[in-house]
């Protein structure tokens, strides 16, 4: 599902060019984001065929690799990720992969008082995007940023509608201190 206030017009290029054959969802609202704490893309969440949340947001590639940008690198972990969804997908509730509900407690917390605020800035960010209003938008985009700068969605996309995308990811990759995407937590249930 792509996450992105532009909607159809943003985002059906990609589904195009996939070729895609199955469903494919636009989310211009940003709800699914926003309900499952996703702060940054590609991100995957296990849902099982009973609604219970089996292993939460996280990094969500297909290979692995290692990019690099400006002469920083760039870690990509998808190669270990597909093969545990694959053992998902076999076995279920009994894969080693399913987090166990503390788990899953402390990877999801809830959101502080600052990052809900962030949230329903960036929330007010898209509406007005969407309503046409750019300039009220982008205060809101800002303040959501200011709040939760670690959230890279609320980053990519107000940039997305400046045109300077590139650059403003490039220059903010390359003050980060810590991993752009957090290591997978592939750990196999005990037993």
């Amino acid at each position: 599902m792509a996450q992105d206030t532009g909607g159809e017009a943003a985002a059906g290029r990609w589904y195009d060019a996939a070729n895609a054959t199955f469903t494919t969802l636009v989310d211009a609202s940003h709800s699914v984001s926003s309900a499952f704490h996703f702060i940054n893309v590609p991100t995957g969440v296990w849902i099982d065929e009973h609604g219970r949340i089996v292993r939460p947001g996280e990094p969500a590639w297909t290979s692995t690799r290692t990019d690099t940008y400006g002469g920083k690198a760039l870690a990509i972990e998808g190669e270990a990720y597909v093969s545990a969804l694959r053992d998902w997908v076999t076995n279920g509730e009994r894969s080693e992969y399913v987090v166990s509900d503390e788990d899953y407690q402390r990877r999801v917390t809830p959101r502080s008082a600052t990052e809900m605020e962030a949230e329903a800035s960036f929330k007010l960010g898209v509406w007005f995007q969407r309503a046409g209003n750019a300039a009220l938008a982008t205060k809101y985009f800002e303040r959501a940023q200011e709040l939760n700068p670690g959230d890279w969605n609320y980053h990519r996309q107000e940039w997305s509608f400046t045109g300077e995308a590139g650059r403003k990811w490039l220059e903010k990759f390359q003050k980060l201190e810590q991993p752009y995407y957090p290591k997978l937590e592939l750990k196999k249930k005990p037993g």
